[in-house]
């Protein structure tokens, strides 16, 4: 059974192509599609992307196209296969995920297109989180207002997530319902996921993937105020707050940069900005594993995964400082050569590092769909 995964971002198609061999999907071909639409990308738009990698993927016995898509909000808590009536839903959940939904949708409009006799199944990222309970999704608003324009936590990295909480069970050697986990996924995005019974009960982002912790170019988590301020004070438009708070926030708002590891470079020749944005970082990462702790009640363990989660020694070990306290504690030989295991051996809580994979996650559901066992 092959399956051909597209990942389809902003301005990148990430594509993977699968085959069932034994008990995991093997990887036979895959590739990265950058910049696209910016001066000297790899491609101009995401249809003319698609095309390329359709032109070049071996698509002999493809038995589905899997597509990752951001949004899914209320109407979508699966793996879902793709029809009209589906595309125009996830259609209509373009405002609630401007940046993302759109390229989504190209990608499975051009697939569909070019290779209408292949089963097509959309993997959303907020899916994993609906079964977070009413009052960790509920914002206190209006209700009649929220209900009305969808306006609720939904979160996202989903895919990651739940691929990362199975893999700290095996880790582990336990049942995932009987753990009880905090999950960082950390890259140039970020969020937190307190994962119960292998079940999202509470995630960092919220109604977009703005919210939350600090991320590489994202303001994550601030007074609500600070947007009025903005705009009566600062002058500056719903357009232009949106821009900063998305493209000018963060790392790069703090410190200028919004790579961690030039933030690092920069921090460890006491340039006093990177310090800085180091420390709010590390410290929003400290508040949210604080507080899954207490919605958790009983922690057996934390895992950091992402570009950032997995290559960061000094993040790992920001992030968890000052926590022996609650039984959360990294062992500093262990952390700098990025072990499996980054906890002493006696630690109350496990440490971990697993590397995510998301192409892997949406594999394995579209296959679910396909032999009948999705979610």
């Amino acid at each position: 059974m092959r399956i051909l995964v597209l990942n389809s971002g902003s301005s990148s198609l990430k594509y993977r192509l699968f085959a069932r061999v034994g008990d995991a999907p093997e990887t036979l071909d895959q590739g990265l599609v950058e910049r696209i639409g910016e001066p000297g990308g790899d491609a101009p738009d995401h249809a003319a992307a698609l095309r390329h990698v359709l032109g070049r993927v071996d698509l002999t016995g493809l038995a589905a196209v899997g597509h990752r898509v951001v949004h899914g909000g209320t109407e979508f808590t699966a793996p879902t296969l793709l029809d009209d009536t589906v595309v125009a839903a996830i259609h209509r959940l373009v405002p609630l995920a401007p940046l993302h939904n759109p390229a989504n949708l190209t990608g499975i409009a051009v697939a569909r297109q070019l290779l209408p006799d292949v089963p097509q199944v959309a993997v959303f990222d907020t899916a994993f989180h609906a079964t977070m309970p009413p009052a960790a999704r509920a914002y206190a608003l209006d209700a009649e207002l929220a209900a009305r324009l969808g306006i609720r936590r939904y979160g996202f990295h989903g895919t990651s997530h739940a691929y990362v909480s199975r893999r700290t069970a095996e880790l582990l050697d336990r049942p995932p319902e009987r753990l009880n986990l905090i999950t960082l996924h950390l890259g140039n995005g970020a969020s937190a996921c307190a994962v119960s019974g292998g079940r999202s009960v509470a995630t960092s982002m919220g109604l977009s993937p703005l919210a939350g912790l600090v991320m590489g170019t994202r303001s994550g988590d601030l007074d609500p105020a600070v947007l009025f301020h903005l705009h009566r004070v600062g002058g500056l438009s719903v357009d232009e707050i949106d821009e900063l708070l998305n493209q000018r926030s963060g790392l790069r708002g703090l410190a200028g940069d919004n790579d961690m590891r030039a933030v690092l470079r920069r921090r460890a020749a006491g340039d006093p900005a990177a310090g800085l944005a180091f420390d709010v970082y590390c410290r929003r990462i400290t508040e949210y594993v604080g507080a899954y702790l207490a919605v958790l009640g009983r922690l057996d363990a934390i895992t950091f995964t992402g570009g950032v989660g997995e290559h960061s020694p000094d993040v790992r070990a920001g992030a968890l400082a000052g926590l022996t306290g609650l039984g959360i504690t990294v062992d500093p030989e262990r952390n700098r050569g990025s072990a499996p295991v980054i906890s002493p051996p006696d630690a109350p809580v496990t440490v971990s590092v697993v590397p995510t994979d998301e192409e892997r996650e949406i594999a394995e559901q579209v296959r679910g769909v396909l032999v009948g066992d999705a979610g």
